[in-house]
């Protein structure tokens, strides 16, 4: 079937939630949060947990819910990753918006509190010294401005700052929670989608709604109306379950020749390693026919793995360090080789 025409728009701005209490699975943020825009006292607040999960979609639909259209602009100032947010602009940009004051009173239905917001996306990829730097102005400024850090990972954010934030943990989507709302967009759409292609979706955007939400439009736009399984898998960037099978059988078989031919075809092939790794560790940690004990020294080569290509190893070398060590481990041979 030929591709249905789309709207350029981006289908994870045009179903993002436009109000707190719509946001997905997050009823204890939600429930909080709803109390807080009752009224209008907010502090400075924490967002975390995993990425798609709705922390950015609730800061937008907070400031939007205080301030409306007409303020928001002048109210709100937005930062993430791709803005620069070094020391320098905590000292000037961020300062300079949070030492403005501001007049209250309400405006066309909306409480416009006498404060500006400042949303700090991806707040844990900020330097040290630039969290540091943002103490002192959190201080400063804390009648006329308040702060919201949205992070994946709160370890990596400072004691001192996270300290004077009212955290909020967003939890992982549900399979049924993200079957409902991938259901909504494709009857607003018009797409067919059968219940194995919702079961595949759900499991390759392992709880990330925005990612299950891309994979869909990237698939309607090159198959059509009608999304099978094999199209989204074809679209997600998700190595074949067949191909993973294959090294670990290869792995099993005891043969390093023919575990050395699977992963020079994985290479060819041009499938990233840290995708087979994550893929591998799903075979190997479900696998029954596997000691806890083998199970543990090849999760360990896995995990050693991945940081080494985060540091920019070479793919092959690391791929067949993890089958090399994948073999020794399923064939009880020794941790390490010895040469008398």
């Amino acid at each position: 079937m030929a591709p249905v025409v789309q709207s350029s728009q981006p289908w994870v701005e045009k179903y993002r939630p436009r109000q707190v209490k719509d946001v997905a699975h997050q009823d204890e943020v939600v429930r909080v949060l709803t109390n807080t825009l009752e009224t209008a006292n907010c502090p400075h607040m924490l967002f975390y947990g995993p990425p798609g999960t709705g922390k950015t979609t609730t800061a937008l639909a907070i400031s939007h819910q205080l301030f409306g259209p007409e303020l928001y602009k002048s109210r709100v100032l937005e930062l993430n990753a791709s803005d620069d947010r070094g020391i320098n602009v905590v000292r000037t940009k961020i300062k300079d918006f949070a030492a403005v004051a501001v007049g209250s009173g309400s405006r066309q239905g909306y409480p416009c509190p006498p404060y500006k917001i400042i949303i700090l996306d991806e707040a844990d990829s900020m330097t040290e010294d630039a969290q540091n730097a943002l103490r002192r102005t959190m201080e400063t400024y804390s009648k006329v401005t308040r702060f919201f850090f949205i992070c994946n990972y709160i370890s990596r954010i400072i004691e001192p700052l996270a300290s004077r934030c009212a955290k909020f943990r967003f939890k992982p989507l549900s399979e049924g929670i993200m079957s409902s709302r991938i259901l909504h967009i494709c009857s607003e759409e018009g797409l067919t989608l059968d219940s194995e292609a919702l079961s595949t979706l759900s499991s390759i955007s392992q709880g990330d709604l925005r990612r299950a939400i891309t994979y869909l439009q990237s698939a309607a736009r090159l198959f059509g109306s009608s999304i099978t399984s094999k199209d989204l898998i074809s679209v997600s960037g998700v190595i074949p379950q067949e191909v993973v099978q294959a090294v670990f059988t290869a792995c099993k078989s005891g043969d390093f020749d023919v575990a050395n031919k699977e992963v020079t075809n994985v290479i060819a092939e041009g499938y990233p390693v840290s995708q087979m790794l994550y893929q591998l560790l799903e075979v190997i940690v479900n696998n029954d026919d596997i000691s806890d004990e083998q199970k543990a020294r090849i999760c360990k080569k896995l995990g050693e793995a991945d940081k080494c290509l985060i540091d920019g190893a070479d793919e092959y070398l690391q791929l067949m360090d993890v089958a090399s060590h994948t073999i020794r481990a399923l064939c009880d041979l020794p941790e390490e080789l010895r040469f008398d």
